[in-house]
């Protein structure tokens, strides 16, 4: 009787039942074999059609010249006439301001060219570009004086702006160059907004007739909204490019790849006068990098220069510094001063333009 249970046990344990709850492990092992392999041979064909198909081709990833890898997002465009404002009557090309008193300086330059209240009203969004490219002291003149842009930002804040941002993308880290240089503390306690950049901050700018860049990344987090942009730059000497002041320091603005522009240093600069046309600009002439630009490192190479230069030209302001601040008149002055003059880009010859010079405490 006991054999007899045993061998019903066994049969009952090969029911169809008894199959679908268990069944043979290998056989299921077998089954899920296969499957993998069938996914995974299903997902190698794909691959290779993915690979090999023709650009045109649905689904095809190839791409020969590059042109599919590009963005899709739409490009921005800066303001068509850029953020100048017509010139005041009677108001000066020129501003400059000489003394010892940088708040009187910078307010002296600029009074000379119309006023503030003539550039910056009480709805305006205002960007304020520096130099901040390196972490360097201030007082090695290879950044903006921090003392400049504080006295700068005490003026704009006069004509009431609803806001004021202070923004440049540095070469070294913007962390580290905003707080060495001293520019992130001056402009929070002038009552600005500092942007350093992050990834998400760059979109593609579209610049019709550049160059360069005709289409790429630009620093665009900062001017969302902004109605009137302001460049303040030192003088310094450049290695490359001769000089770099004010037209240069859009430079800051850009993202991607910006070192092979070295190949052309003076056509990507005119290209950077085409991209930004600024409400006006101050060259920041208190210290002056003679030698050793654009990163400095010696006091030796600094010497004072109690200037302020203010200027809705960039290049104007830009040949002054050259022949006056620099001290290099009658050398052959910077290329991209004749390439962006020759694009209508402004005056490099200041010397038959109005001009006021000041002299302060």
């Amino acid at each position: 009787m006991t054999e007899r249970r045993r061998g019903r046990r066994r049969t009952e344990n090969r029911t169809p039942g008894n199959a679908r709850l268990g069944g043979d492990p290998r056989r299921q092992e077998r089954r899920v074999f296969l499957r993998q392999a069938g996914a995974a041979t299903l997902l190698a064909v794909g691959s290779g059609w993915a690979a090999l198909a023709p650009p045109d081709w649905p689904l095809s990833l190839r791409d020969p010249d590059g042109e599919r890898g590009k963005p899709r997002h739409p490009a921005r465009r800066l303001p068509e006439e850029g953020f100048a404002v017509p010139p005041a009557p009677a108001a000066a090309v020129l501003g400059v301001a000489r003394g010892e008193n940088v708040d009187a300086m910078v307010r002296a330059s600029i009074d000379a060219i119309g006023g503030i209240r003539h550039f910056i009203g009480p709805d305006d969004v205002v960007v304020i570009k520096p130099n901040v490219a390196f972490e360097r002291v201030a007082a090695l003149g290879a950044t903006t004086n921090p003392e400049v842009l504080a006295a700068l930002i005490r003026v704009v804040r006069e004509a009431r702006p609803a806001e004021i941002r202070v923004a440049d993308n540095p070469i070294e880290s913007p962390e580290s160059c905003f707080f060495r240089t001293g520019i992130r503390q001056a402009a929070v306690e002038a009552g600005a907004r500092v942007y350093l950049p992050a990834p998400g901050d760059f979109g593609t700018l579209h610049v019709p007739g550049a160059k360069w860049i005709e289409q790429w990344p630009f620093f665009w987090t900062p001017f969302r909204g902004a109605t009137k942009v302001i460049g303040v730059a030192p003088v310094k000497d450049h290695n490359l490019c001769k000089a770099s002041m004010t037209t240069k320091n859009w430079y800051g603005l850009l993202g991607g790849r910006r070192n092979q522009f070295h190949q052309d240093i003076h056509g990507i600069i005119t290209d950077l006068a085409l991209m930004m046309r600024p409400t006006f600009v101050l060259l920041d002439g208190t210290r002056v990098l003679f030698r050793s630009g654009p990163t400095g490192g010696s006091l030796g190479d600094v010497r004072p220069g109690r200037t302020v230069v203010a200027s809705r030209d960039c290049l104007a302001a830009d040949s002054f510094g050259w022949d006056d601040l620099l001290e290099r008149a009658g050398q052959e002055p910077p290329g991209y001063l004749a390439q962006a003059a020759a694009k209508g880009l402004g005056n490099p010859a200041w010397r038959s333009q109005a001009r006021k010079e000041v002299q302060v405490g």
